[in-house]
């Protein structure tokens, strides 16, 4: 398939793959400390006028995961945020004309916050471009709204996974580098299960309390870690030496690529209790034109 061809299904497809639900299935997660990335170098701060009033929160390095119209003039913004994690936020006035907020608040632009509130969505009260990262292009695109649809799904609001933040920043930069998406999604997906609290190491099995053998095959119970595989398993079988190779993050050999995208495919599916992703539908149909 031309490039030609991509851009015009991709053009098309955007609005339906961002169309994320605002108020998503959450499920239970834990937070880990973080790295500093490039792109959330500045200290944010917080004050607090008195115990009895609204939190307002300064200069908190965050992006847009998705967007939908409030009001007549007025959008609500689903965003990710280092130190406060996934929050809500209402931006008054960012549908008019000439509102400055307008062509701020864009998916995949590296932002500083600010908001007033302890609501369950806040009030925006200041949004600054930061810059310093390349715009996301054809299947790159894609491959970006669907890192912000997993995100929506899975991460509960208000709590932080600055690990988890880190890693998204660097995965855009990779994405817009144009490394390879199989290898690049399939080590964000592990991360994002982990810091959700859904799966575990998967170097040692959990129920016989040994390790995984590289030439052995298992199958990966998704509450309770891998096992031995059976004759009988209908879920993906994976060798050893793919789990061995996941839990180091080294995906270069093709067998690892081929059994981790079928294994991260079915965990994602049961955690979301079978509804759908919309962008990973319409990567899917790409790849078969």
């Amino acid at each position: 398939m031309d490039e030609q061809a991509v851009a015009v299904q991709e053009d098309s497809a955007v609005a339906d793959a961002t169309a994320v639900p605002p108020a998503p299935p959450a499920v239970k997660k834990t937070a880990a400390r973080s790295r500093v990335s490039k792109a959330s170098s500045a200290t944010p701060r917080t004050i607090s006028k008195s115990p009895a009033k609204d939190l307002r929160i300064l200069e908190q390095p965050g992006f847009v995961l998705h967007s939908w119209p409030y009001k007549e003039t007025s959008l609500i913004i689903d965003v990710l945020t280092r130190d406060h994690g996934r929050i809500a936020l209402v931006a008054k006035g960012a549908k008019r004309p000439h509102s400055q907020l307008r062509s701020v608040l864009q998916t995949f632009q590296p932002l500083q916050l600010g908001w007033t509130g302890k609501g369950e969505i806040r009030t925006l009260t200041t949004a600054d471009w930061v810059g310093g990262m390349l715009p996301l292009e054809k299947s790159a695109l894609l491959c970006g709204f669907y890192l912000n649809e997993l995100l929506v799904k899975f991460l509960m609001r208000d709590e932080a996974h600055p690990d988890l933040f880190d890693l998204y920043v660097s995965t855009l930069n990779q994405l817009a580098h144009d490394e390879p998406a199989t290898i690049v999604l399939r080590r964000f997906e592990l991360a994002l299960l982990r810091e959700s609290g859904l799966l575990g190491d998967l170097t040692r099995c959990t129920q016989q309390r040994e390790r995984v053998q590289a030439e052995q095959f298992y199958v990966l119970d998704p509450e309770r870690g891998p096992r031995p595989a059976m004759p009988a398993d209908s879920v993906p079988r994976v060798s050893g030496k793919t789990l061995l190779a996941m839990q180091r993050g080294d995906y270069t050999e093709q067998s690892t690529q081929l059994q981790s995208k079928l294994l991260m495919r079915f965990l994602l599916a049961h955690h979301l209790h079978g509804a759908a992703l919309n962008t990973r539908q319409i990567l899917i149909d790409l790849q078969n034109l």
